[in-house]
């Protein structure tokens, strides 16, 4: 059997990625207040693990399961193709899945445990019998919870040797959920080969001006709710500076807005760009020594 090139690997392994799981994991390191030393190796290994090991299985299990839906799509990507022939995607796939649990041993019982819950949901997210991408809701919540929450709350966790505190859980979620919207989106380029192969995204299930505007609001609101939480909390600095930020991703919504479709890609390179960077201003306030 032919065998891929690398170039062809790395790429199914989709580096472009990796980002978000990194960021939220540096997110949750920040918000831990702890400092690096004497654990560099740590911080290290989760960085490694969020992006390229458990992101990068995701995407070859969602490009292995996918490969019929991408023909119509992206026939141009790695499997559909022919440059990963065979069952050689799979095989990929199951490879850098044991891959990501040997080295989550060097992160202690709360890294691997989140590790496993990321596999877990990646699998399930793109395989038979569950495959919840046929659904958009489940769908859009699990990837929304594996790209940010899950890593931010490990990053605190492992940091911190324990349980992250309430509030590192509280804005873990609300990012999480504001990512569903992020989600959303990114499903507009996918909307043909959904609709014929059965994929209820939100795009396919509410059309793609509706889905639109709930990707909005589910992005707006949750950073509402953030900028409340951390004027309640004492750190008003922080949350006027997020509340500048998202007046500014409401400008960017209304061109999003107009032509859904063509402006979903341009949205996830400024206003998602503005939402990340909102992430990290909060994992600074959640410092133990900028909350009261």
């Amino acid at each position: 059997m032919a065998r891929p090139a690398l170039s062809a690997c790395l790429e199914l392994l989709k580096p472009v990625t990796w980002f978000a799981p990194i960021w939220a994991y540096s997110c949750g390191i920040v918000s831990s207040g702890q400092g690096g030393a004497g654990r560099w190796h740590v911080i290290a290994a989760g960085l490694l693990i969020a992006g390229p090991l458990v992101c990068g299985t995701s995407q070859a299990i969602n490009d292995w399961y996918d490969r019929h839906v991408d023909a119509i799509n992206e026939p141009h990507r790695p499997i559909p193709s022919g440059r990963i022939p065979g069952d050689w995607g799979f095989w990929i796939a199951v490879v850098w899945t044991a891959l990501s649990l040997m080295v989550a041993t060097v992160l202690g019982p709360w890294g691997f445990g989140a590790t496993v819950v990321g596999l877990a949901l990646a699998w399930a997210y793109s395989a038979p019998p569950l495959r919840l991408k046929r659904d958009g809701w489940l769908g859009g919540t699990a990837c929304a919870a594996c790209y940010e929450g899950l890593p931010w709350i490990t990053g605190a966790a492992v940091m911190a040797g324990g349980a992250p505190g309430l509030e590192v859980l509280v804005m873990a979620g609300l990012y999480s959920l504001g990512a569903i919207g992020i989600m959303t989106l990114n499903d507009f380029k996918a909307v043909e080969g959904d609709r014929r192969t059965g994929i209820n995204s939100l795009p396919v299930r509410l059309g793609e001006e509706r889905a639109a505007q709930l990707a909005c609001a589910l992005m707006a609101a949750p950073q509402v709710a953030v900028v409340w939480l951390l004027l309640a909390w004492g750190a008003p600095w922080h949350a006027g500076a997020i509340a500048v930020s998202l007046l500014a991703q409401v400008a960017l919504m209304r061109v999003l807005l107009a032509d859904p479709k063509a402006k979903a890609p341009w949205y996830n390179g400024t206003g998602t760009t503005l939402y990340v960077l909102g992430m990290l201003v909060t994992a600074f306030a959640l410092r133990p020594a900028v909350l009261p």
